[in-house]
């Protein structure tokens, strides 16, 4: 029998004009789903910053379909089991969008329980927004009309990473040091096969795997890395991974041009400087702080107040996020089995006022590449990194048409 209090509230929900069965995607709940504890936590709080600041924005804005968002965070520890732990934990509390970034290994674990969800629950889909794991595999043999990747993978950024080393005639010995999982794995692949490509007087001396976030001491690598004879150093290390090696480097007193995808991450710019690695640190990114446009200028400044001066390390976010809203109401719905059409070959402009796109064929986003080196700060920067006085000053650009690898996807549609 319905309680007075429970009677009450159905009569007030009817009067509204609201459905008690409403279907659970109006909720509109995203769940973000990263490390959240252990030595990768700094990279998972940052990431819950930044989609909770995308989250507001769009709300101030009116939200989606007259709906607010609502963001749901879960640890998963970098784990895969845990990854999909906490899916479920997200789906059973109403979310239909899930983003998760860090580790490929989780992300590997993600879209397959996606994609088995979906198969076993029709007009319930869930859909995966990855804005940070890069194994290309995900755009390629294992893509999923239910994932959609707003980072370049691996190979799109060695593709412009090595074609900004072949100009570079003082790069003669190359060491690698990569962790030990399956984008690890795809960072030496590439790396082997694209210099070899381009450059094939450059010497591969060391070629080194080790456990993710296992490592608190990298001086045995450094001291390794010093025999080489090495006078460059190619990592895809990213967390406490990137910013130790640094720090084992400053100890260690070595002096060689590190090329990176995530130096930019906790810790990573604090290490740089005391390396003294003055215009020596190269990281390859979608956007930094210093790109002088207006819009970049005002939302940096913005984020750094509400953070505590930390900076906007993921562009990718932004535009995940303004393509999610433009899509559901564009599609005027906030179905993920609707809106997802709309995402699929969908144009957007940047904050930088370039034009990017999702490619349809395997749900891959394309836009121009960014090559910056940390330096001290110079007149024509605005934006240091972790309170250091030195920020990422920027080197090249490398145009999207020229990092528009083909794929091997062969997506399966729904229904």
């Amino acid at each position: 029998m319905p309680t007075r209090h429970g009677t009450a509230l159905a009569v007030a929900a009817l009067a509204a004009g609201l459905s008690m069965t409403a279907p659970a995607w109006s909720q509109v709940k995203i769940a973000f789903i990263d490390p959240l504890s252990g030595a990768m936590a700094p990279i998972g709080e940052h990431g819950v910053k930044h989609f909770q600041y995308m989250i507001d924005k769009i709300n101030a804005k009116g939200g989606v379909n007259g709906q607010k968002m609502e963001l749901l965070t879960y640890d998963n520890k970098l784990s895969p089991q845990e990854t999909v732990i906490a899916a479920q934990k997200a789906i059973d509390a109403g979310a239909r969008i899930l983003t998760l970034g860090n580790g490929s290994g989780a992300a590997a674990a993600m879209i397959d329980f996606v994609n088995k969800h979906n198969d076993r629950n029709p007009g319930k889909e869930v859909v995966y927004l990855n804005y940070a794991a890069v194994d290309p595999a995900f755009t390629n043999d294992k893509c999923s009309y239910w994932h959609f990747r707003w980072d370049a993978h691996s190979d799109i950024k060695m593709q412009a990473l090595t074609s900004y080393m072949k100009g570079k005639p003082n790069i003669k010995k190359v060491y690698l040091i990569n962790q030990d999982y399956s984008f690890g794995h795809a960072v030496r692949k590439a790396a082997n096969e694209m210099l070899k490509a381009k450059r094939p007087d450059i010497q591969i001396v060391g070629d080194e795997l080790h456990p993710l976030a296992k490592i608190t001491d990298f001086s045995p690598y450094i001291a390794k890395i010093k025999a080489s004879g090495a006078d460059s150093v190619i990592t895809g290390n990213w967390g406490s991974d990137i910013a130790l090696l640094l720090k084992a480097s400053a100890d260690a007193g070595l002096q060689v041009d590190y090329y990176t995808y995530y130096a930019g991450g906790a810790g990573g710019p604090t290490s740089v400087k005391q390396t003294g690695l003055k215009d020596k640190v190269f990281q390859i990114t979608e956007g930094i702080a210093n790109i002088n446009t207006p819009a970049n200028y005002a939302w940096e400044e913005d984020f750094r107040k509400k953070s505590a001066g930390h900076g906007w390390w993921y562009p990718r976010v932004r535009n995940e996020m303004e393509m999610l809203a433009a899509a559901m109401n564009e599609a005027k719905s906030n179905n993920p089995k609707v809106f997802a059409e709309k995402l699929r070959g969908m144009k957007y402009k940047n904050i930088y006022g370039k034009d990017t796109y999702m490619r349809a064929e395997d749900h891959q986003f394309f836009q121009d590449i960014y090559i910056s080196a940390l330096t001290p700060m110079t007149g024509d920067m605005k934006f240091d990194e972790e309170n250091t006085g030195w920020g990422w000053k920027l080197t090249a650009t490398i145009p999207m048409g020229e990092t528009d690898v083909a794929t091997s996807c062969k997506m399966a549609k729904p229904s």
